[in-house]
């Protein structure tokens, strides 16, 4: 006989729904304690129903549910914390965000710390959304045991230096060499102790990281592209082409 677990106002966020039979939803939550969980909102989208303003991605929700196997019923949900009104390309980051979850951690595999950072994440979209998204990136391939070596070299354990040059092998390490080229993936020193130390803060830290970051979620991510980066792709490509008095207009792309 199958269990049945009871879940009671757990922490959680709305990663991604969709319609489910007449009128209801498929939920797929990523939890503090359990980690992603799916779950059926029944009657979610009648229109008297009383969760249909609250079943949204990026608002903080207390939610409660029954579980038996490995889809759940909700049974409850409740505001948790102040919610936010992002801009369009904020929402946009957090959906990417929300899709790497998807694409990268398993149902009922519990990701508490990683639960924290997506959390720290979403609140700092708003002050430096390139910082954001590679910080969390950068705790994804922690959680799943995949953690980059930044501040020493994997060939000899020496310490990164500010002022070296260095290629990153995936998988491995960083290691020292005299001059880049064109088809292996270079950094400056300074820009992985940057992300070793958690500060981004300079333009060409931010563009050597950002492609360090998606070649190495590129080796678990497999060949299907992300969703979200390709819309955001598409808003930098407009962006670019858009006249000069409407340039300001368009957002830039800060996912990988």
């Amino acid at each position: 006989m199958t269990h049945t677990t009871r879940v009671s106002l757990e922490p959680a966020w709305i990663l991604h729904q969709h319609p489910y039979r007449d009128s209801s939803l498929l939920l797929e939550v990523f939890s503090q304690e359990y980690g992603r969980v799916g779950l059926i909102a029944r009657g979610a989208r009648a229109a008297r129903s009383r969760w249909q303003s609250q079943l949204q991605i990026l608002r903080p929700l207390a939610l409660s549910w029954n579980l038996r196997g490995e889809l759940g019923t909700l049974t409850g949900a409740e505001p948790r914390g102040r919610v936010v009104m992002f801009p369009g390309r904020q929402v946009l980051c957090a959906c990417y965000l929300n899709e790497l979850l998807l694409r990268l951690i398993t149902r009922l595999d519990p990701h508490p710390e990683l639960f924290s950072a997506y959390e720290q994440a979403v609140d700092a979209l708003a002050d430096n959304e390139e910082q954001a998204l590679r910080l969390f990136e950068k705790r994804l391939l922690q959680a799943l045991g995949y953690g980059l070596l930044l501040d020493h070299e994997y060939d000899n354990g020496q310490p990164v230096e500010e002022q070296g040059l260095y290629e990153y092998h995936l998988e491995r390490g960083p290691v020292r060499r005299e001059q880049a080229n064109p088809d292996g993936l270079f950094l400056q020193g300074s820009s992985l102790l940057s992300l070793h130390r958690d500060e981004l803060q300079d333009v060409r830290s931010g563009r050597e990281v950002k492609q360090l970051m998606r070649a190495a979620l590129g080796l678990y991510l497999g060949a299907r592209p992300l969703r979200t980066r390709e819309v955001l792709r598409q808003l930098s490509s407009l962006s670019r082409n858009a006249p000069a008095d409407m340039a300001t207009l368009s957002p830039n792309s800060p996912a990988g």
